[in-house]
């Protein structure tokens, strides 16, 4: 059955009672923790999330937001939760980013409403987001090329809606998007415009240059680039005779520390602050105490020949992304800057030290690890509950939606 279903819808379909099983699995591993009271109890290894740590990062982005007199649009694909859209969007369950159609269903089951399905549109889904354009007040897709926007008119919209439509545009970061100097951009904003049942909403650029940016001034010039790009084109537009449009931009490290012509644009469009990473703090989005996120391991080995010791963390509960590339390998070790996770199985992780010997009596067999992630988004992606707590008692647990 589930091949045949995979057949109809495409790979990035989801059955459902494989989303049934993977809660349900979810549902007794939480209920089997229900007794443990502290975070250093939990079983390893384990996703944690500190709880404060996250409203501080949530509000620190608001009141940025607030200054600017922006709209902020917050991004829900690093966590993934409803408890963790709330604290987003201040209760509001309005004006959000997602990055599948799985998360989009999710919200909006749970009562959220004016959503953007922030992904260049898969013409498989088309579907399944005028099912939610129906259904909800708000829903936007993304677009960056004609042959989407003639997908969308093969499926006019019921009720009388229309189509809302964001144009993905390519300030330099060389992923999705039409790129900004060329003049198919301006091309297909007045083609979106005249599209009858498609209203052309808004302009949607990432700026995610600034993740190989190091350091406040360079990230500032890359959002500065970005902001100046899109208000030309916003003018490009206006000078076309198309007046409307919104404009948004974002990234974590760029609304972390916007420049003031931001405030020029309509909407922000950040995700990752609300945990932050290693990552973004060697960036200069953040510093290591902003971090929300850690994965607690167990030690499980000692292996003096080798001088390592084994965790029972491996890529399955931290992922591989940061190519081990740290000083202290895959993660920073908290507290222990002398240790580097060296490397990882699906399993298993490989402890060693940054040099000398290590003194194995320090990490006896069972001793716990704290693993600060590369990269959240793709650690948190990996964990179907996440313990939260505040400091260290753990107050919740949340469980993220997964899929396409």
């Amino acid at each position: 059955m589930s091949l045949s279903l995979c057949r109809l819808f495409g790979s990035g379909f989801t059955p459902a009672f494989s989303l049934i099983t993977s809660r349900a699995a979810a549902f007794r591993f939480s209920s089997t923790m229900a007794s443990v009271e502290f975070i250093k109890d939990l079983c390893t290894p384990a996703l944690v999330v500190d709880l404060d740590k996250v409203k501080r990062n949530a509000e620190g982005m608001k009141e940025r937001c607030q200054k600017l007199q922006v709209q902020l649009r917050p991004h829900m694909k690093t966590h993934k939760t409803l408890e963790c859209a709330d604290i987003m969007t201040g209760g509001s369950r309005r004006c959000i980013v997602v990055s599948t159609l799985a998360e989009a269903s999710f919200y909006a089951d749970n009562g959220y409403d004016d959503i953007l399905y922030a992904y260049p549109l898969p013409f498989d889904k088309v579907e399944r987001c005028a099912e939610l354009s129906e259904r909800l007040s708000l829903f936007h897709v993304l677009l960056d090329n004609s042959l989407a926007l003639q997908e969308l008119r093969k499926r006019p919209l019921k009720q009388g809606k229309v189509w809302s439509v964001w144009m993905k545009l390519d300030c330099d970061n060389g992923r999705a998007g039409v790129p900004h100097y060329e003049p198919v951009a301006l091309q297909l904003a007045q083609e979106i415009w005249q599209t009858e049942g498609v209203e052309l909403t808004g302009v949607y650029a990432h700026c995610g240059n600034t993740y190989s940016c190091q350091g406040e001034e360079r990230i500032k010039d890359v959002a500065q680039q970005t902001t100046t790009v899109t208000l030309q084109f916003m003018d490009q537009l206006k000078a076309a005779g198309i007046h409307s449009p919104k404009s948004s931009i974002g990234s974590t490290p760029s609304c972390s520390h916007p420049v003031p012509d931001m405030a020029k644009l309509s909407e922000v469009h950040p995700g990752n602050y609300v945990f932050y990473d290693v990552q973004q703090s060697l960036i200069g989005s953040c510093s290591l105490e902003d971090v929300a996120v850690r994965v607690l391991t167990r030690v499980i080995g000692h292996y003096p020949h080798r001088n390592q010791l084994l965790v029972d963390c491996g890529w399955t509960a931290l992922s591989h992304d940061g190519g081990g590339r740290l000083p202290t390998g895959y993660a920073v070790i908290e507290g222990h800057p002398e240790l580097k996770l060296l490397s990882m199985t699906q399993e298993h992780g490989r402890v060693e030290p940054v040099s000398g010997k290590l003194d194995f009596k320090q990490f006896p067999l069972g001793s716990l690890l704290t693993l600060m992630p590369y990269h959240a988004c793709a650690t948190a992606m990996m964990h179907a509950v996440y313990f939260v707590h505040s400091k260290g008692k753990i107050v919740d647990t949340w469980k993220p939606t997964r899929g396409w």
